[in-house]
């Protein structure tokens, strides 16, 4: 039978769950910008979960109405240690808008797509509500929302350089990245007595401090960032610093980075190391119910939809694509959940209401990581490269494809699974590396025909990004020519195997770096290989990006050069346009346009007299 919670098992939400429970007074109380899904994928639900194992009492009130007289901040009145924000698993603004700055078609994370569940910045927002109704409590900030804005950074929706976002929602302490065993310390060094005024030394923690109560003083150890206040009047001081964040975000004994803001100074200190196998299982290993709270009964929660039979495998990233927040998030280097404590979950998701056999995704930030890291790992403790593949795959990186491939076979072999999908995005580039280990090749190749004749649900993405080298430079992506490479590859294999399955690539336009000449060489290249591009999406600056930090300066800031950007919505519709030179609403625009930046010739390579609407009918190769 299908395992059927109860409402106890859930973490409480209201008083009288508080009371099944048999609490009076709850120790954390977390209050969350997304609705609450008892799920390894959901931010909240993990920090609530991984408490409430080491004893604390923790309660989740999700998506409060912070409208009229606050009810849903006092319901469940004081905690004995703290509140927790815990804004959502995508920034609010992110979540909100679009690349337009057009409110998007639902809130994925919020009871039937509903868009008025939540604020905008409801770090803010929470806290200043909070810190109004209980003064003397301690506000704790965490999520991605929290973790992004940092330090100084830049908003694209307000179109302005913002400050550390402790100063404006005036919370007590920050963590950055994956919560877990920051804020179980803050909790053991609260109910140890200390203030939170004087927790200083937590790693992965941010703090405001007047220069004479900084942990230890200023030393030369420190990274000292040009101030806010310099940011403010000279962009490049912005560009320098985004460095010293990036390459500190991924290092291993990192620096601490200290930032004047306002008087006081914003101190970062450094990251833990990485979850051990044991640390990272033992989160995931927690009592989720996997499902949506009972308050939602019939009600739709899309992101959920998306990920309910879905197992995550991995946490981090070394791709450092230069438009991507995982690094800054969870960091380069890989943390790999254990065989053992992976088949326990898949087992769970069979047990779920509704799994006809079909897992949705096998994978993590990239799909084909899991199980990688440095032959040598004193050459990883002393790297700063945002990047193990970009511009060229690390010589010290093991690419061994071996162990990923015993996870797909372990899952696949259980009873109850008819199929693994992998919905995650894969680096082709990795498949395509020539090691100098013959058995890493070999894996490689032995993942490429396993992942396409088994794992594949008919389309498999990919995300070349763009055609042009100089675009594909700035985004520390690789170069195009892969992305021919590996389509043969898959075209092959399909082939050998009958099978009839689409590749499917994501492109962005407006990029720092990209012109309009790149974009109508784009729909030349794509359409000789016979795409007609869906898949596709207008650059978004977000908060702690390299990209994003190109596009506010205009400078390079690992270089200092200075990089185009399309700004206002004209350029970015020009640019966007040649997407879709397939649509006939499309072609005098583009055509036009074509004229206009003195690239004739192309015209003929994307039309002829004899393609007008006849070609829409055709299929092949559409998204």
């Amino acid at each position: 039978m299908p395992y059927q919670p109860r409402l106890s098992d859930f973490l409480p939400t209201t008083k009288k769950e508080c009371e099944l429970r048999g609490w009076e007074q709850l120790d954390v109380i977390l209050f969350s910008g997304d609705a609450y899904v008892d799920h390894p994928s959901f931010g909240a639900a993990v920090i609530g979960r991984v408490l409430e194992a080491k004893g604390w009492k923790v309660a989740i009130v999700p998506q409060p109405d912070w409208h009229g007289d606050y009810r849903d901040f006092k319901k469940l009145g004081k905690p004995r240690l703290f509140f927790g924000i815990a804004p959502g698993c995508m920034d609010s603004m992110v979540n909100k808008y679009t690349a337009n700055r057009r409110l998007r078609a639902e809130d994925a994370y919020s009871p039937n797509g509903r868009h008025d569940c939540r604020p905008e910045y409801p770090t803010i927002v929470y806290t200043r509500i909070l810190k109004q109704l209980y003064p003397d409590v301690p506000v704790v900030l965490g999520g991605i929302e929290a973790s992004m804005r940092r330090l100084t950074h830049y908003d694209y929706w307000q179109d302005k350089l913002m400050k550390c976002i402790l100063c404006d929602s005036g919370a007590d302490i920050l963590v950055y990245g994956m919560g877990e065993k920051v804020t179980a310390e803050i909790c053991k060094e609260l109910d140890n007595g200390r203030h939170i005024s004087q927790i200083h030394s937590i790693p992965q923690t941010v703090y405001l401090a007047d220069k004479a109560h900084i942990e230890g003083g200023i030393t030369a150890d420190d990274i000292v960032l040009h101030s806010h206040e310099e940011c403010l009047k000279n962009k490049k001081f912005q560009a320098e610093n985004f460095r010293h964040i990036e390459e500190q975000s991924n290092s291993i004994h990192a620096q601490r980075i200290i930032q004047s803001v306002d008087g006081k100074f914003a101190v970062v200190n450094p990251p833990y190391p990485p979850l051990t196998t044991e640390e990272l299982d033992a989160s995931f290993d927690l009592p989720y119910t996997r499902l949506p709270h009972p308050k939602y009964k019939d009600k739709r929660i899309p992101a959920y939809e998306m990920i309910r039979h879905s197992v995550n495998i991995h946490r981090g990233c070394f791709g450092g694509c230069a438009f991507c927040t995982i690094s800054a998030h969870q960091g380069k280097f890989i943390s790999c959940r254990s065989k053992e404590s992976i088949l326990r979950e898949v087992k769970k998701v069979i047990e779920m209401p509704n799994f006809k056999g079909y897992l949705s995704d096998l994978g993590g930030p990239s799909a084909n990581m899991y199980g990688m890291s440095g032959n040598n790992p004193k050459a990883c403790e002393k790297c700063k490269r945002p990047s193990c593949i970009h511009p060229k795959i690390c010589p010290n990186l093991n690419t061994d494809h071996s162990r990923l491939l015993e996870i797909y076979r372990a899952v696949d072999s259980l009873p109850g699974i008819k199929k693994s999908f992998i919905g995650s995005g894969v680096r082709y580039d990795l498949l395509l590396h020539h090691s100098k280990d013959e058995k890493n090749n070999e894996a490689a190749r032995e993942y490429t025909r396993e992942l396409i004749c088994k794992h594949v649900s008919g389309r498999l993405k990919v995300a070349p990004e763009h055609t042009s080298e100089r675009v594909l430079e700035l985004m520390r992506k690789p170069s195009f020519s892969l992305f021919n490479e590996f389509k043969r590859v898959f075209d092959r294999i399909n082939r050998e195997e009958n099978l009839r399955q689409q590749l499917i690539p994501y492109f962005i336009s407006s990029h720092p770096g990209c012109h309009e000449e790149d974009m109508a060489e784009l729909a030349v290249i794509t359409k000789r290989l016979d795409f007609h591009l869906e898949q596709v999406q207008d650059f978004t600056p977000t908060p702690m990006t390299v990209s994003t930090e190109m596009w506010y300066t205009g400078y390079n800031p690992y270089t200092l050069e200075p990089v185009f950007s399309a700004k206002n919505q004209k350029e970015k519709l020009a640019q966007r346009q040649f997407f879709f030179w397939y649509k006939p609403e499309e072609r005098n625009g583009i055509e036009r346009e074509l004229r206009r930046i003195g690239r004739q010739d192309l015209i003929s390579k994307l039309y002829d007299n004899r393609q007008n609407t006849n070609r829409q009918g055709k299929k092949k190769n559409r998204p």
